[in-house]
């Protein structure tokens, strides 16, 4: 198993089990859409994170934790949000946990390096292309917004009760390399149909310094699918595994750390819709998975700050969003297009 960094994409690599097995995962800038009690659309891509090996920064501009934990750090704003990019170049299947301060993103219960086959806790890839929040609901879930530790706001601070792992953690495990051969054999000859891991999926289109850690809080609603999985649990090599841990850091603070100056500040949603901007909708070909109880009693940024009397979320304007751009295999083309 190996771990490495390619222009700002993480790359999960299992050479040991098969040269096609590649993952690779992004993290994308993007508009926080507003916490207005609507469902938004899948929000842009502005590119990507810049993400930083732990190993290569310098031991005493980092935290101490960082150094034990490894992995890659990565800037985000308070308030800033993300979404998680996922891709296999080869198209090999992957099974990948996502956590926020160890807490599952897809059913909000604590980290564990086992998956959980009865009460999923983890996505397939290719299948699912990305990830906008934490699994609120079926088709929603609440956007990944960075908060500073300690404040309350991350989901980690509402479930667990205190500030400790911040960040975000990932976990992938390949399919066993003799069902990928049996499928690329099958295609190959002709037998069967181009199978779903083969299909393009299109993204949509870019357009111990003073560190403050952060985590990641859930924001507005979004419509967005989490789809079931269609592997069975018996097809995936559980020992073959590769984990990152994913150390946010406030970008205040990323210039000390790393001698870089961090990204600008993303547009405001309601500006990029009145400028006419598109916004997405993923038309998934598979059933979606139910959401999670505990995801569900997460309070949002917006409103624990109302009870706390805080105004985290600057700019929180409400906006009528434009009919939005088809994305995915279940996409139906529209003849008519957009007047």
């Amino acid at each position: 198993m190996a771990l490495g960094l390619d222009r700002d994409a993480l790359l999960f690599e299992f050479p040991d089990i098969h040269r096609d097995a590649v993952l690779r995962v992004e993290f994308q800038r993007t508009l926080r859409v507003p916490d207005d009690g609507k469902r938004h659309r899948l929000p842009p891509g502005f590119g990507r994170f810049p993400l930083r090996a732990v190993d290569d920064l310098d031991p005493a501009r980092v935290p101490g934790d960082w150094i034990k934990r490894g992995g890659v750090a990565m800037p985000m704003w308070q308030a800033e949000a993300c979404w998680l990019s996922f891709s296999s170049p080869n198209g090999y299947p992957f099974l990948l946990k996502v956590a926020a301060g160890k807490v599952n993103a897809v059913n909000g219960k604590p980290w564990d390096n086992a998956p959980d086959f009865a009460d999923q806790d983890h996505v397939e890839v290719p299948g699912q292309p990305w990830l906008d929040g934490f699994c609120v609901s079926k088709g929603v879930v609440r956007q990944f917004v960075a908060m500073p530790l300690g404040a309350g706001y991350t989901a980690e601070e509402q479930v667990a009760g205190k500030a400790e792992h911040g960040g975000v953690q990932l976990l992938a495990h390949p399919i066993k390399a003799a069902i990928w051969e049996e499928r690329r054999a099958a295609r190959e000859a002709a037998i069967c149909p181009v199978p779903f891991d083969a299909l393009a999926i299109p993204l949509p289109p870019p357009a111990a310094a003073p560190a403050m850690a952060m985590g990641l809080a859930p924001g507005g609603s979004i419509v967005q699918e989490i789809a079931r999985p269609r592997e069975k649990p018996d097809a995936w090599d559980l020992l073959a595994r590769s984990r990152c841990f994913v150390h946010l850091a406030n970008s205040l603070a990323w210039r000390a750390i790393t001698g870089e100056a961090p990204p600008t500040v993303p547009p405001t949603a309601a500006d990029y819709a009145r400028a006419g901007l598109p916004w997405f909708e993923w038309y998934a070909d598979q059933p979606a998975k139910e959401g999670s109880s505990i995801l569900a009693a997460l309070k949002s940024v917006f409103a624990l700050g109302a009870e706390k009397g805080e105004t985290p979320l600057p700019e929180n304007e409400s906006f009528d969003p434009p009919e939005p751009i088809r994305l995915g295999p279940a996409a139906k083309e529209r003849l008519d297009g957009r007047w």
